[in-house]
């Protein structure tokens, strides 16, 4: 894949953040990182990125409320979000549906590059 794509990884977990950025740029993604939620909502908001990738338990803000910024920031809210998260409630689930994608953690790296592809070669919502 020669992609440009920009994919944003929001996590607190400095292992899986290296962990995905290498595979991500590995398959050509652009990747940029945030360790918690209000650098990620700061960072989403400086790089409009093709697609996010946010886990929903993290420090400043949690994932529920980076979504709820996004959604209501219209230059953000038709970026597909995948959320990455060990939360596996039903209610957990449908939220991140209806934002892109749920990846329920641990993932495979290779599951998540597929499902970055899949999101990011539909039409942009409106």
């Amino acid at each position: 894949m020669t992609s440009r794509a920009t994919v944003l990884v929001v996590d607190d977990d400095p292992v899986l953040l290296a962990v995905v950025e290498h595979k991500l740029k590995g398959c050509g993604y652009r990747v940029v990182t945030a360790a918690d939620g209000a650098l990620g909502l700061s960072q989403a908001r400086a790089e409009k990125p093709d697609i996010i990738v946010l886990d929903m338990m993290m420090p400043t803000l949690d994932g529920r409320q980076v979504l709820n910024e996004l959604q209501a920031d219209s230059a953000l809210a038709s970026v597909p979000v995948i959320v990455l998260t060990a939360r596996r409630g039903e209610q957990d689930v449908i939220e991140a549906l209806q934002r892109g994608d749920y990846l329920a953690k641990p993932f495979s790296p290779d599951e998540l590059v597929a499902r970055i592809a899949r999101l990011i070669s539909k039409p942009q919502r409106v």
